[in-house]
């Protein structure tokens, strides 16, 4: 035998292997091609894809048809938002608890007081400049109520109230306007 009979198979061999991985790598490219279509094809957006998951009829794109022989899939029309003028919130809280005396009680009361307006800062600065008058005008108050004026939700509302109506009357005669809209607890100790 000569040297050629013997090298003859292993380049057969050699060219099967060839075409065959050639072949593998036409299949991998074409599985690649096909991923890549199937993937980026889509035309609906990820919502409209979702919605077509749940109700395939709410989820198709406007002016299209639904299935054939169907009219148009109905529109949806979002309601429009009433646009809201928005005030900006401003609080201030008294720095000292106020304590007073109930009214024919032996017990006293210690509450934190805080305001609150939508009006400008104007308010709240002539709130600190009047804070010593405000401070005994709120005592006041709360010296007029008595253990059940004060009981529950509905008392401390009541006292809420007149307080707001006192911290107004004492800015109106000092500055001309009250402008406090809110009264709050933040501590309320009934002892």
């Amino acid at each position: 035998m000569t040297m050629q009979a013997i090298d003859a198979p292993k380049r057969k061999g050699g060219l099967m292997g060839m075409i065959k991985t050639l072949l593998f790598a036409v299949i991998l490219l074409g599985a690649g091609f096909g991923g890549g279509w199937f993937y980026f094809a889509n035309p609906l957006s990820p919502a409209q894809d979702m919605l077509q998951l749940i109700d395939p009829q709410s989820a198709a794109p406007a002016g299209e048809h639904a299935a054939e022989g169907e009219g148009e899939a109905p529109l949806k029309v979002p309601k429009p938002v009433p646009e809201e003028e928005k005030f900006q919130t401003s609080y201030f809280t008294f720095p000292d608890p106020i304590t007073a005396n109930l009214r024919d009680s032996k017990r006293f009361l210690q509450v934190q007081i805080g305001v609150s307006t939508q009006y400008d800062e104007s308010v709240m600065k002539n709130v600190e400049t009047h804070k010593l008058a405000l401070q005994s005008d709120m005592l006041t108050v709360l010296s007029t109520f008595s253990e059940t004026d004060i009981e529950g939700t509905e008392g401390r509302a009541h006292l809420a109230d007149a307080v707001k109506e006192a911290i107004n009357a004492r800015l109106e005669k000092a500055e001309g306007f009250g402008g406090i809209e809110d009264v709050f607890f933040p501590s309320f100790v009934l002892q």
